[in-house]
């Protein structure tokens, strides 16, 4: 398996003002960050040099600037945080001998739930389907939707689905995640108002969404003419093909992870550190000492030797109306 957090960072939209509760010490407060007021929530995970998460550090390593200016923190919490998350499995015909493994890994993924996360189970390939019709923190639900019998077949709307799971985490309070997993890049179906990369990224930072992205290289036949699908073709020859760069891309900017696997078969592995990744983050804020309506670049930084950090890389000062 190998993990990467690469990806340029796209200029584009909006962020989120956040109204933060304060209930406890700084080492051990729960704060709970709400659309609309004047602190910046950014969420951080920090990992070693061998990519193991390191989850007890103390506030004092932290530094976040604000378009290059160190700001001071005003909020600090690296107890766990509760999650509200939409799981898409890509379904599309490419997907056909690998979906038991898939639908095995992400139920790795729900069993991991903690008691106050919630989330939802999404497919995508001819249709988009989100189940159940709200959020829930019921794993047995869960794992029902996620064993459904849905049919393998069709294109790979990969931005239209991730976009969509975005609209379904409107409104929610608290971290909200997309955990997306696909085999390849995007095609949409013909015909309808089809998403880009831009705007799932643009969707991603004015709802304050981090994505989390598993990407599948698959094997196919390439012939004279490129890459196709099946075996027996003449003058073929078998090649890998590499999931979506753009996966890579928007997990980097909203401050996710991506992994991208060559065998199927680390699936469960990877959904599992999925999770434990997600309940051991860091929730730290700052008041922007300026909102002139402009996006501001954010850069988290740790001093602690060897960490590495990823959290997102911008954010929308919105002016006061």
């Amino acid at each position: 398996m190998k993990s990467s957090a690469s990806g340029a960072s796209l200029l584009l939209t909006a962020a989120v003002m956040v109204t933060v509760a304060l209930a406890a010490p700084a080492s051990q407060q729960q704060p709970t960050f709400r659309t609309g007021a004047r602190t910046v929530a950014v969420y951080a995970t920090v990992t070693d040099k061998d990519g193991r998460l390191m989850p007890d550090l103390e506030r004092d390593v932290f530094e976040i600037r604000d378009n290059g200016k160190p700001q001071p923190l005003t909020v600090f919490s690296r107890e766990v945080q509760p999650i509200t998350v939409v799981t898409m499995l890509d379904r599309s015909g490419s997907m056909r001998g690998n979906v038991g493994l898939v639908e095995k890994a992400a139920e790795e993924f729900v069993r991991r739930l903690g008691p106050e996360d919630k989330a939802r189970v999404g497919t995508f390939a001819e249709r988009i389907q989100i189940q159940p019709e709200g959020f829930t923190n019921d794993r047995e639900a869960l794992l029902q939707v996620l064993r459904s019998d849905r049919p393998v077949a069709g294109p790979t709307p990969l931005w239209n689905a991730v976009d969509e799971a975005i609209t379904a985490l409107r409104g929610q309070e608290g971290r909200k995640i997309v955990l997306v997993f696909s085999d390849g890049g995007d095609a949409p179906n013909a015909g309808f108002k089809n998403h880009s990369i831009g705007d799932v990224m643009r969707s991603a930072q004015q709802e304050d969404v981090m994505v989390y992205a598993i990407g599948l290289q698959t094997t196919v036949l390439k012939g004279p003419t490129g890459p196709r699908g099946g075996i027996g073709s003449l003058g073929g020859s078998m090649t890998s093909v590499r999931p979506d760069p753009g996966l890579a891309t928007v997990a980097d900017d909203t401050g996710g992870g991506y992994f991208e696997l060559t065998r199927a078969e680390n699936l469960g592995q990877t959904f599992a550190q999925v999770a434990e990744e997600l309940h051991h983050q860091y929730a730290i804020g700052f008041e922007p000492s300026k909102l002139d309506n402009h996006m501001h670049k954010i850069d988290v930084r740790v001093s602690e030797k060897g960490a590495k950090v990823r959290s997102r890389k911008e954010y929308f000062a919105k002016a006061s109306e």
